[in-house]
């Protein structure tokens, strides 16, 4: 399969050692207009690299509805990040085609994708094959729940590095690391170096970063691309916050080139 505009995009960052944000927004949590006005104008003036979009409780239509009032706000790349086989639009940009490899349950191995591969053939967006590994963050998450799954033990690294690497193997083209929406911890940055230092795709870390600390401490670690979710929803002014953090991180990254 051939690599698209957006995972190119990731490639190349990953290779110049400059670090990714991607927002997510969930439709079944953005209700207020002046809020998601505000929220995706914040978007903007961060920038924000990718605006992920999807949940794994959507009422049926609003993923299309949300991804449409997006694209009237800004020209920021959407991807699905989609908690079912229906989770498909063509009007996202790509993608994230999410293999849960950490868990045992084949319906969210290959299952759902079956279902999904002729929407997706019919939709005609990138595809971004990606490793879902899910990491024990401190209590049950949603999307455990609904995958039937238990996530990788946080003190584990070692299982978390041979699933990354056997993902890797098998070709999916970004590792994603998630302790899952509404955590009580981050994936902790043991972790994640671990990871990082086995394996040579992007790799994504999300779930559980409610401070500009924690958010620090993960690229620190490792992580190419940091993936904030709810707490853009509790607090819009974090994206600023975390800017003072990506400038230290991509600053270095300008006076080398420079």
């Amino acid at each position: 399969m051939k690599t698209g505009k957006i995972l190119n995009l990731q490639i190349n960052h990953q290779l110049s050692g400059k670090k990714s944000l991607a927002v997510l927004i969930d439709p079944d949590k953005i209700s207020d207009p002046t809020l998601f006005n505000n929220f995706i104008n914040n978007c903007n003036d961060f920038p924000v690299d990718v605006i992920l979009c999807g949940g794994s409780l959507l009422a049926n239509g609003s993923l299309e509805k949300t991804i449409l009032a997006i694209k009237k706000l800004t020209d920021i790349p959407i991807v699905i990040f989609p908690g079912s086989n229906f989770h498909v639009s063509q009007y996202a940009d790509a993608i994230l085609l999410l293999s849960l490899i950490s868990g045992g349950n084949a319906q969210f191995l290959i299952g759902e994708h079956v279902v999904a591969a002729p929407l997706l053939k019919q939709a005609n967006i990138e595809i971004i094959p990606t490793a879902y590994i899910l990491v024990e963050s401190g209590g049950s998450t949603t999307v455990q729940y609904i995958s039937n799954t238990m996530p990788i033990p946080a003190h584990k690294p070692e299982i978390g590095v041979c699933t990354a690497m056997a993902g890797e193997m098998l070709g999916l083209q970004i590792i994603y690391l998630d302790a899952g929406s509404g955590a009580k911890l981050p994936v902790p940055a043991e972790f994640i170096a671990s990871v990082k230092a086995h394996t040579e795709v992007p790799l994504w870390v999300g779930g559980g970063i409610k401070t500009v600390e924690m958010a620090y401490n993960a690229l620190k670690a490792g992580a190419d691309t940091l993936v904030i979710g709810t707490v853009m929803e509790k607090n819009p002014a974090f994206l600023r916050e975390l800017s003072e953090v990506y400038q230290v991180f991509n600053s270095k990254i300008s006076n080398i080139h420079q």
